[in-house]
């Protein structure tokens, strides 16, 4: 993960832990979910609009014959 052995990682997470304290750790960690989320949720909607979009270029046009 980037790089980051687990000695590295347990250091980073000591020192988030001083900084921010124990009980704004799950605040935060919350935040972070709900944030990609809702990156998620937009990314899937604008892959569905594009596909959308390049099935109705794609599709022939039908012309009415009256």
């Amino acid at each position: 993960m980037f790089g980051l052995g687990g000695t590295e990682i347990a250091v980073l997470f000591l020192i988030i832990l001083l900084v921010f304290g124990p009980s704004q750790i799950p605040k935060m960690a919350r935040g972070l979910g709900q944030a990609m989320r809702e990156f998620r949720k937009a990314q899937r909607e604008i892959k569905d609009e594009l596909d959308r979009d390049d099935d109705a270029q794609s599709a022939p046009k039908k012309e009415d014959k009256a």
